[in-house]
């Protein structure tokens, strides 16, 4: 639950920041300096922002698949461990086990740790589930927390047991996505939300009431992985929970991409007049605010030739600042009104042959 809650908090702050990032470097690297930039709340800067937008959540939903893979890769299972097949018989697993043994066993070390220790008894808890048919059954279909169920004997009591966790589990992930709903959030691919869920949900309980490992892992994933990767063969409470993580992960995705796959919606002619009113101030105040920072920009490209002399950025900012004052008095149209009244006056009233009567 909290590595979902991580993922959730990750997925609501990173992709906007690093999209900001990522299309101010796309600018820096395919704008030249001095050219305007696209500003934010044009249409070109929206398109731009779309696509590294959908890149960007593309890459980290790729990440987070990767991410979900190694977590379980290095988490390890007991196959693994003790180096034999899913299929590995009773005679095979004890014969594995006493070559390790003989190898990792306190007393066949010439110096033991703790963590020797640790990793021997491992070995040996692997060895006794693993010969234990029932133990066997639940551990490829709930995982190492299996050891925990102290009361289970029989395959009926691990799936009872196994169920008191996984309804829990569904039954809080369909009321949180009935009050996002109703508060309005994850609108986008609402239908296809709740049938992945209810396809998840049918997917691991059917695994884990079957003497048989799933076919999509049989049949198409594992052969896959063990033809062309190094990657070992999955087991089924593995599998659920790569499907848990991509789950939670794609409907977060869908819901930051979804919205921005659908065209803009167009404000008909006969519409509210207020709403086509707010539009036009939202984008007038996004104008204004591209205009507000391009031109700090443009202004600290000039004064950077004075930075660390402090008394030509002195002198400057001076200079800038009579500039501005002047420039604002002579563009006041009573100002220009007044002056010009005043030379025509001294005109009219100059003697003949004096300058400036012409």
């Amino acid at each position: 639950m909290s590595n979902n809650l991580l993922s959730l908090a990750g997925w609501t702050f990173l992709p906007n920041l690093v999209t900001g990032w990522v299309q101010n470097i796309y600018y820096g690297i395919t704008i030249r300096a001095g050219d305007p930039k696209p500003q934010p709340g044009t249409t070109r800067f929206i398109l731009h922002r779309q696509r590294i937008h959908i890149i960007v959540v593309s890459a980290y939903l790729l990440y987070t698949i990767y991410e979900a893979d190694w977590d379980i890769r290095r988490a390890s299972d007991f196959y693994q461990d003790l180096g034999i097949a899913h299929t590995a018989p009773e005679r095979e697993i004890k014969s594995r086990f006493r070559r390790l043994a003989a190898i990792y066993h306190p007393d066949k070390l010439s110096s033991s740790s703790t963590s020797s220790e640790a990793y021997f008894v491992h070995l040996k808890q692997a060895q006794d589930t693993l010969l234990n048919p029932a133990k066997r059954f639940a551990y490829e279909r709930f995982g190492p927390s299996i050891l925990e169920w102290q009361r289970c004997s029989s395959v009926r009591d691990f799936i009872v047991q196994g169920l008191q966790s996984i309804l829990p589990y569904y039954g809080v992930a369909a009321i949180f996505m009935y009050i996002l709903g109703l508060l309005g959030y994850l609108e986008w691919g609402k239908y296809w939300r709740w049938l992945t869920l209810v396809v998840l949900c049918v997917f691991e309980l059917h695994t884990i009431s079957r003497p048989y490992f799933p076919h999509v892992a049989t049949k198409l994933i594992n052969p896959f992985l063990t033809t062309f990767t190094r990657h070992p063969p999955y087991l089924p409470f593995q599998l659920i929970q790569l499907a848990r993580k991509l789950s939670v992960t794609l409907y977060i995705a869908f819901s930051q991409i979804g919205p921005l796959l659908q065209p803009p919606s167009i404000i008909p002619a006969n519409a509210n007049p207020e709403i086509a009113l707010k539009q036009q101030l939202d984008r007038l105040e996004a104008t204004t605010k591209a205009a507000d920072i391009e031109a700090t920009r443009l202004m600290g490209m000039e004064m950077s030739p004075f930075v660390g002399d402090n008394e030509a950025l002195k002198d400057v900012k001076g200079k800038v600042k009579d500039w501005l004052v002047e420039n604002t008095i002579r563009s006041d149209p009573e100002v220009r009104d007044a002056l010009g009244n005043l030379l025509k006056r001294r005109r009219i009233d100059a003697p003949a042959g004096a300058r400036g009567n012409r």
